[in-house]
């Protein structure tokens, strides 16, 4: 399997799969006339319009609905009561909107303004992983505001990342354009992912990968919030081939502003089979996205089935 095969659950963002009713001729001009709506309106009321967003998509995306049920109760520390389920459920659709309105809103923002909206922790961890002349590899969940953590390291080191293809193509490259206006490499994910993400790391440079979900198939079996399931193999395999650290992090949603918290590299002794290693060291990676994970699990943007059990139950 190559890396570009592993790196299956690696990507940038992932639009609402309601929207995948509409036809194709319509797709794009939905999302460009959110995003003018979203950047024209006054900070407050972009917030009022991502609440009532979020209203609305809690109640019309009832299979996601019923898949977030899923989730919260699985990452919850202890029983929950059905209310207490409902509202965490409504906080959960309240901020996939949220992310939605401050990605449309970031488009072309100055460093100076994306750094007085974000509270960075561990900025550190990447320049010390940069120090070791191997690049790094910066691993994140969909928690929060991936999209401004994103930005907000492309304009401080050169990063690149990955996206899936999305259908119509227009609508994918309308998302690398928005990316682009943020300082962000973006890849497609496929057969030319691999050498691109090699040669970002071996010039010193970042690497960002979105990598709980295990899109392909061909992940690698994890221990992940108390039941197995997969997870990309592709960072681990990245960094087994480079040397690269990886940095698990995560962009949590913070009233009106965004805190980024890098957390140190993942130390891993290698056993000199690769098979292992990659799935040792993509299990310490899900240690670090479930301590991530609940420290606001209500910004965790999973609306897809993500364990075996889920599937059925959901189906």
């Amino acid at each position: 399997m190559t890396v570009a095969e592993r790196l299956a659950g690696a990507r940038s963002e992932h639009p609402p799969t309601h929207l995948s009713q509409l036809s194709s001729r319509l797709v794009v001009p939905a999302y460009k006339s959110a995003a003018v709506v979203a950047r024209a309106l006054p900070a407050p009321i972009a917030e009022a319009f991502g609440r009532t967003l979020g209203a609305v998509l809690s109640y019309t995306m009832r299979d996601r609905r019923a898949v977030v049920e899923c989730h919260q109760r699985r990452v919850a520390l202890g029983p929950m009561s059905q209310r207490d389920l409902d509202r965490q459920v409504r906080r959960t659709f309240d901020s996939y909107a949220r992310y939605w309105v401050d990605a449309f809103r970031l488009t072309g923002r100055s460093t100076e303004a994306i750094d007085a909206g974000i509270d960075a922790a561990g900025a550190r961890h990447v320049d010390e992983a940069l120090a070791l002349g191997k690049g790094a590899i910066l691993a994140m969940p969909h928690v929060g505001a991936w999209d401004y953590g994103g930005a907000w390291v492309a304009h401080h080191w050169p990063l690149t990342v990955v996206a899936e293809r999305l259908e119509p193509p227009a609508l994918f490259e309308w998302f690398c354009q928005q990316r682009a206006a943020n300082r962000m490499r973006v890849v497609a994910l496929g057969p030319e992912a691999s050498p691109v993400l090699l040669r970002a790391l071996r010039a010193n440079e970042v690497v960002g990968l979105l990598c709980e979900r295990d899109l392909a198939g061909g992940g690698v079996e994890v221990e992940f919030f108390g039941e197995r399931t997969t997870f990309p193999a592709g960072p681990a395999t990245l960094s087994l081939r480079t040397g690269a650290p990886i940095l698990p992090n995560a962009a949590f949603q913070n009233g009106r502003r965004v805190r980024g918290e890098i957390l140190p590299p993942l130390v891993y002794e290698r056993t000199g089979t690769l098979r292992a290693d990659v799935q040792a060291l993509t299990q310490l990676l899900a240690r670090e996205f479930e301590s991530l994970i609940r420290e606001a699990p209500e910004q965790w943007h999973v609306l897809q089935p993500l364990w075996p059990s889920d599937r059925a139950s959901t189906s």
